[in-house]
């Protein structure tokens, strides 16, 4: 099919929205877009734009997380990975540290974290050198 232009949107889901959305938001810089009310008036999401013209919508749920190990063999969604340029990568780590975002693995070209649920993102140059 030749009509698919890229990424609309990424959804994940959150037991602590606000939470989540401040990792998205205030450490990977990423704008709120927009939040969604249910009828009661509760929160049922947030959004967030991601550069490039998608984004990551932040869905309201009751469950707690399941950590995974960071490779694991089930079926699924791994991680969702972000572009950043590769001479941003030391400020990155930086960043990272700073907020008490421990590093979860790395590459040559990707950085791998958890956001406050344990979803795996990746923030990755590959492939610049």
């Amino acid at each position: 099919m030749k009509d698919v232009q890229g990424f609309h949107h990424v959804a994940i889901q959150a037991k602590d929205v606000e939470r989540v959305t401040a990792f998205y938001r205030d450490l990977l810089g990423f704008p709120e877009l927009k939040r969604h009310l249910r009828e009661d008036g509760t929160l049922r999401s947030i959004w967030v734009g991601v550069p490039g013209g998608a984004f990551l919508a932040i869905e309201a749920v009751d469950g707690t997380p399941e950590v995974v190990p960071f490779r694991h063999s089930a079926p699924g969604l791994l991680m969702v990975v972000f572009r950043i340029p590769r001479e941003a990568r030391g400020g990155v780590v930086e960043t990272l540290a700073r907020a008490g975002v421990p590093l979860e693995h790395e590459t040559r070209w990707t950085l791998y974290v958890r956001d406050p649920e344990g979803n795996r993102v990746g923030l990755s140059h590959h492939p610049d050198d």
